[in-house]
């Protein structure tokens, strides 16, 4: 193990910033769409579940379908390994954030109306910030979910930690295998970690500004 690193360490640095990219950047795309198809669909509660069952069939999808769906649209490489991503991680935010924003109390919602707030000014302003328990549940969930589904993007070279993975699978050495589980493990727990405190400032600075009003 340790002579592994040592003759190793920098390509499989490399290989975790690779991961990182891939999985945040699928991340922050899919907690953007689903941002916005909640806010454009709130008060649509049919469409809503509408779009649930619709990426619940997606997320059954098993991720080797999924890749070779996209290759003759998107090619080999990052590209579609991110897109795919983003699509499993859609279903897991949307459940999540909808279920946060529907228990959010309604006398909160009454008297945000009765300041004169609109539908959108409410969503933004009461609604997500009494959901942000909720969201970054969500966000952590599809986090560690996405970081083991993307070492499957290794197959079509898209690098991450998936491809110490299949080399010791290809090579029969157990070593890679078990460097690349424990990076995953690893990546997963920083970011998980890093979330958890953007939780904190995110949460403890809105408190302050209702506070100040």
């Amino acid at each position: 193990m340790i002579q592994y690193w040592q003759e190793n360490s920098t390509r499989m640095i490399n290989l975790m910033i690779q991961h990182a990219q891939m999985v945040l950047t699928s991340l922050l795309i899919a907690l953007l769409v689903a941002i916005i198809l909640i806010a454009i669909f709130l008060r649509k509660k049919n469409w809503l579940n509408a779009l649930i069952y619709i990426f619940s069939l997606l997320y059954s999808v098993p991720s080797y379908a999924f890749f070779a769906l996209l290759i003759p649209i998107t090619g080999l490489g990052k590209t579609s390994a991110i897109i795919v991503l983003a699509f499993y991680s859609e279903y897991v935010l949307l459940r999540t954030f909808i279920t946060g924003i529907q228990e959010v109390d309604p006398n909160y919602i009454e008297v945000a109306k009765g300041v004169g707030m609109t539908q959108q000014e409410i969503f933004v302003k009461v609604q997500l910030p009494l959901a942000l328990p909720a969201v970054f549940s969500g966000l952590q969930i599809a986090l560690a979910s996405t970081m083991a589904i993307a070492t499957i993007a290794s197959t079509i070279s898209a690098g991450g930690l998936g491809d110490l993975l299949f080399e010791g699978l290809q090579t029969s050495r157990v070593v890679p295998i078990l460097w690349g589980t424990i990076l995953t493990v690893v990546l997963t727990l920083m970011c998980i970690a890093v979330l958890k405190l953007i939780e904190n400032i995110m949460i403890s600075d809105w408190q302050d500004a209702e506070k100040s009003r």
